[in-house]
């Protein structure tokens, strides 16, 4: 039913203003005004005319081709949120939802799925240290290259203390994550790991406490005063994987663009520059304002505490085996002297060694077993 109808019903009064807006699918409100504009200007007033005239505040045609453009010649396969990171940094000034919906009618990214409210995530920490999670994932982060990625995030905020590239998640790996965080903020109080077996003792621990068997992570831990919780629940480790979701999507790109195929560059990179524009990107503020992290105050141990300890036994060539190397002690200092005493022999996160007896440090090697010192 057309417009000039409806007017001449309401005008005959055989029809009501809310009754005839309804016709029109329009409120009373509309349809008054439509009501003086064409007792105005007739038919020609009912024309839209935001239609035919642009917006003042539309972007260019060149700025939205160049958009396009640098992400299909420059960011080729990065996602939306990644690229306008990107974008911003260059100096961009346009929205999240221009550059997306560009991109999206360029037919440069797919329009994803809409994503379900059913989703439940597990309460976060109250203040910042009270939990922290590590955990890893392997993927072909170097071109052609499959390796572990190794972080250590806070619960409370999501942040990223440490982040590392390596070739195989293990003991070293994980205890070098737990340093860089002890080292920049200080000692925190528990920590989630899943139940791989450089985190939990592939035997079962026996029924008397005193008899508890660790793993060289988890006696680092009950030294340092840490509470390491292993668990699987999936709830716990789905903020972990939502993190790693992110990264799959970004870091194999970023290294790629920058020409970094090694470790050593990587880690450079990850821990100068890709970590704080992650943080400052998706960090959350705490329900507290307290913090749960307290300072080191021996730090010169760390290198004793977060390393691999073996018990061997001094030999009688004054020799301790260790790893198909045989460790010679130096016979010109009179502590040496400990033939068949029991010592410790220290596998620290440089790969160098170390032999000591209580609290004397008898010798240190290089990784090929060499006398250092």
């Amino acid at each position: 039913m057309t417009f000039e109808n409806v007017y001449r019903e309401w005008k005959e009064r055989r029809i009501l203003q809310i009754e005839a807006a309804g016709f029109l699918g329009v409120s009373v409100r509309t349809f008054r005004r439509y009501i003086h504009r064409f007792e105005t200007a007739g038919v020609e007033g009912l024309i839209d005319k935001r239609v035919s005239r642009g917006s003042p505040r539309r972007a260019p045609l060149d700025e939205v081709a160049e958009v396009v453009d640098t992400y299909n010649t420059r960011h080729e396969g990065w996602n939306v949120r990644q690229f306008f990171a990107s974008y911003r940094r260059s100096g961009g000034q346009r929205s999240y939802n221009w550059v997306r919906m560009r991109l999206q009618d360029a037919g440069a990214v797919e329009k994803l799925p809409h994503r379900g409210w059913h989703r439940r995530r597990p309460e976060r920490a109250a203040r910042t240290g009270a939990r922290l999670y590590q955990d890893g994932y392997r993927h072909e982060w170097l071109p052609g290259r499959p390796c572990d990625l190794i972080i250590t995030m806070d619960d409370a905020t999501g942040t990223h203390y440490s982040i590392l590239l390596c070739e195989t998640e293990g003991t070293r790996s994980s205890l070098a994550g737990v340093r860089q965080v002890i080292e920049r903020h200080g000692l925190f109080c528990s920590l989630r790991t899943d139940r791989a077996l450089h985190y939990v003792p592939a035997c079962k621990p026996a029924a008397k406490p005193d008899h508890v068997k660790h793993t060289q992570f988890g006696r680092a831990m009950n030294q340092l005063g840490i509470k390491s919780a292993p668990t699987r629940s999936a709830q716990v480790r789905a903020r972990c994987q939502r993190a790693f979701d992110i990264h799959k999507h970004r870091l194999p790109e970023e290294l790629a663009a920058a020409e970094i195929t090694g470790f050593a560059a990587a880690n450079e990179y990850l821990d100068t520059v890709y970590m704080h524009a992650y943080n400052k990107e998706f960090e959350q503020l705490p329900p507290e304002q307290r913090s749960a992290f307290e300072p080191c105050t021996r730090p010169n141990q760390l290198d004793d505490i977060l390393c691999e300890q073996h018990r061997r036994i001094v030999r009688s060539d004054r020799c301790v085996r260790f790893d198909g190397y045989l460790l010679k002690l130096p016979t010109e200092r009179p502590t040496c002297d400990c033939v068949g005493t029991r010592v410790t022999v220290r596998c620290h996160l440089n790969g160098a060694l170390s032999v000591s007896h209580g609290l004397r440090r008898l010798a240190r090697y290089h990784a090929n077993g060499l006398l250092l010192e």
